[in-house]
C-alpha cells in the first residue's frame, strides 16, 4: 500500500485495534495504585518519559513507574497480561502486526516522536559505494523490514514493486543491480552486524544506543514528511481515558517535550507533533 498520512494511519488503527472491546484493569494487576507503570524501549522512550517524570508530571499529580525492555516482543505481552498499564516503544505497523498475530485488544494514542531508520556502515562512505555482491543487514520483523527495503529503494539501491510500501518483502524486489545479498537480524542485532556486513539498516532506537548518530552518521535516513512510523503510547482497549493516561499523553505532546526532543537529539529523533 502507498504512504498514508498520520490520521489515515491512526484511523485505520482505531478501526482494526478493537475500539469497541471491553475495558482492562478489572483484576487490579496494573491499577493497584495511583502510579502508571509504562513499558519502554531505554532509547530514546526511557529518555522522554524520565524528562517528562522528573519535570513535568508532579504538576499534573501524575506518578509514573518506568520499566525497560531490550526486545520488542515482550512490552506487548506485559500490556496484555496486565503488568503494565501502558507501553511506549513502537509505531503502527508494527502494532498492527501484533494484533493480528496474537489478538491484542490494544488502542494506539497520537503519534509522540519518530526515530529515522537509517542506512549505516563501518567501510563504506556513501551510498553509491556500496560494492557489488555485498550484504546487506535488515530488521526481521515484517514491518520494519518492509520499511528498510523502502528506505533502500529511495536511494536507488534496489527497486520494489509498485504499491507494496510497508508490505514490502524481498519477493517484491524487481531490480537488484548490485546483486546485494540480504541478511535479516533482529532489530537490536543490527548495530553488531556492522562487523559484518556492507550496510546494515539500523532502527534509529538502536543506533543512539550503541553511540551512532543516526543525523551524521547514517549514508541514507528517513525524514519526517508524511512518516508512518511515529512511535507512541498504547494501552489495553477501554484505559484510553484512564485519568493517568490522559495526563500522560497531555504531557507528551507539550511544548516543553518538542523541545527536549529537539535539543537532546540534534535530529536522531524527531517530535511526531
Amino acid at each position: 500500500m502507498r504512504r498514508r498520512s498520520f490520521a489515515a494511519v491512526l484511523t485505520a488503527a482505531a478501526l482494526t485495534l478493537g475500539l469497541a472491546a471491553c475495558g482492562s484493569g478489572d483484576d487490579g494487576e496494573a491499577k493497584s495504585t495511583d502510579t502508571l507503570k509504562v513499558g519502554v524501549s531505554p532509547v530514546p522512550h526511557s529518555e522522554i518519559l524520565k524528562y517528562v517524570k522528573d519535570n513535568l508530571a508532579a504538576a499534573e499529580g501524575l506518578k509514573i513507574e518506568i520499566v525497560e525492555f531490550n526486545d520488542y516482543i515482550q512490552p506487548n505481552v506485559a500490556l496484555s497480561e496486565k503488568q503494565l498499564d501502558a507501553n511506549y516503544f513502537q509505531h503502527i505497523p508494527y502494532l498492527e502486526e501484533e494484533v493480528a498475530a496474537k489478538g491484542y485488544k490494544f488502542t494506539a494514542l497520537k503519534p509522540v516522536h519518530i526515530e529515522p531508520l537509517g542506512v549505516y556502515s563501518r567501510t563504506v562512505k556513501a551510498i553509491a559505494d556500496v560494492p557489488a555482491g555485498g550484504v546487506v543487514g535488515i530488521p526481521n520483523d515484517p514491518s520494519n523490514s518492509g520499511r528498510a527495503l523502502n528506505l533502500l529503494a529511495r536511494n536507488g539501491l534496489i527497486t520494489l514493486k509498485d504499491g507494496v510500501g510497508v508490505k514490502a518483502t524481498e519477493k517484491d524486489i524487481t531490480a537488484n543491480p548490485k546483486n546485494l545479498q540480504f541478511k535479516a537480524l533482529e532489530a537490536a542485532q543490527l548495530p553488531r552486524s556492522l562487523e559484518d556486513t556492507a550496510i546494515s539498516v539500523i532502527n534509529g532506537n538502536y543506533a543512539i544506543e550503541t553511540g551512532l548518530k543516526p543525523a551524521t552518521d547514517a549514508l541514507a535516513l528517513e525524514t519526517g514528511d508524511d512518516n508512518p512510523y511515529a512511535n507512541l503510547v498504547v494501552v489495553r482497549t477501554g484505559d484510553e481515558a484512564d485519568a493517568r493516561v490522559v495526563k500522560l499523553e497531555k504531557l507528551l505532546h507539550s511544548a516543553e517535550v518538542k523541545k527536549f526532543v529537539q535539543d537532546k537529539y540534534q535530529g536522531s529523533v524527531l517530535a511526531a507533533f
